[in-house]
């Protein structure tokens, strides 16, 4: 049996039953595929449904919602707290965080190494040294400016050996 149809697009050697049976092929997998994706479709709008309902019913808006206020107040506890870490770090420039200690005899009637020096430094190596005597008749305590590491009053072979150590040079 010819047809004009296969013919004109140049089929026309081809049988018709052929022809019939390869679209019939064609039919019933384009069938399978539509109910393949309708059974995917059903899962995605099922899981759909399920994600926008929320639990115990909230609206997913209500989540949306509540999570970009925590967001906003997250963000601003983190400036507080970046804030906050600044003053620490601004104070720690100026607190004493080196420091320095040599313990020895003033004075040789003395036993048991009582008397002391003591520096404290700050960052920029500026602070004081105590130096703190004791003798039978009585502790005498004298003090002495750092300013950059150096002092404008002379030193005791002592106070020398503890700024020393403050300064990590010993």
């Amino acid at each position: 049996m010819k047809s004009k149809i296969l013919d004109t697009i140049g089929m026309g050697d081809v049988d018709i039953a052929i022809f019939i049976i390869i679209i019939l092929v064609i039919g019933i997998a384009a069938i399978a595929y539509c109910i393949v994706l309708t059974n995917k479709l059903k899962k995605l709008t099922k899981r759909y449904e399920a994600f926008m309902t929320g639990k115990n019913g909230k609206s997913l808006e209500e989540t949306f919602v509540k999570k970009f206020e925590d967001i906003e107040f997250l963000l601003k506890e983190n400036k507080i707290k970046t804030g906050d870490i600044s003053k620490i770090n601004e104070n720690l420039q100026i607190a004493f965080q080196k420091c320095g200690i040599v313990k020895y005899d003033a004075f040789n009637e003395m036993g048991g190494k009582l008397s002391f020096a003591l520096t404290l430094l700050d960052k920029k190596n500026n602070g004081f040294v105590i130096n703190a005597m004791h003798s039978r008749e009585g502790c005498y305590t004298y003090i002495k400016e750092i300013i950059n590491g150096e002092s404008f009053i002379a030193l005791g072979e002592e106070e020398q050996q503890s700024l020393n150590r403050a300064m990590g040079k010993e």
